[in-house]
């Protein structure tokens, strides 16, 4: 690919999108982003990485995000940023970390709103990874090692978790096709045809151009 490029992935539990993104980004040759991300922003901010670990995508019902992102914009000086809730405090490091990240150079980025944090970003694609219930409790008996039974419910607990973070975090939807530039199913493409047809999107959204 020519120009910068990052691509986001948002991603139900169990549809493979974490893999559907390290496979997009092999076969693109850039760089990805998932757990990693999390070193990334505990080294910019001096959080210790265990509390990111711990906060990761989980939903809070502290004060409205938008005051504290209003904060931000009108204070120049780091004391607001240690005073505020350390959910907030953790999120901003991730926020400041994927714009970073972005802007040095093409990427694949998993979760944590980077669709929404880049949302205004020219270079940036974003995608939701989806997929059937019984292909999800399929592939979380298999890879996660969830008991079958009990596959179902955590899928759909951890859904809600996400949704939960990102709904309040990016002040939108998860989920909702308007959100993203593309919605794959799993499901029915399986994992590499997912990235296949990514890719080929990719390319499509550059010749045109």
């Amino acid at each position: 690919m020519n120009n910068r490029i990052v691509i986001t992935i948002g991603r139900q539990f169990g549809s493979g999108g974490r893999y559907v993104g390290r496979l997009l980004a092999e076969k693109l040759g850039i760089a990805f982003y998932d757990k990693e991300l999390l070193s990334e922003a505990a080294k910019d901010s001096g959080i210790c990485e265990e509390m990111f670990e711990d906060h990761d995508e989980k939903p809070t019902r502290s004060l409205l995000f938008s005051l504290v992102t209003g904060m931000q914009t009108h204070m120049s000086s780091g004391a607001y940023y240690m005073d505020m809730p350390l959910n907030h405090r953790i999120f901003l490091a991730q926020f400041d970390a994927i714009r970073r990240i972005a802007g040095e150079g093409s990427c694949v980025i998993v979760g944590r709103c980077a669709d929404y944090v880049l949302r205004d970003d020219p270079n940036t694609v974003s995608v939701f990874v989806k997929a059937d219930m019984p292909s999800k409790v399929d592939r979380a008996v298999k890879y996660y090692g969830i008991e079958a039974d009990k596959a179902e419910d955590r899928i759909r607990k951890a859904d809600k978790q996400r949704a939960s973070y990102y709904n309040y975090y990016a002040t939108a939807t998860w989920g909702d096709v308007d959100n993203y530039d593309l919605v794959v199913d799993t499901g029915v493409l399986g994992v590499e045809g997912a990235v296949e047809l990514i890719a080929k999107f990719l390319e499509l959204r550059e010749n045109k151009q």
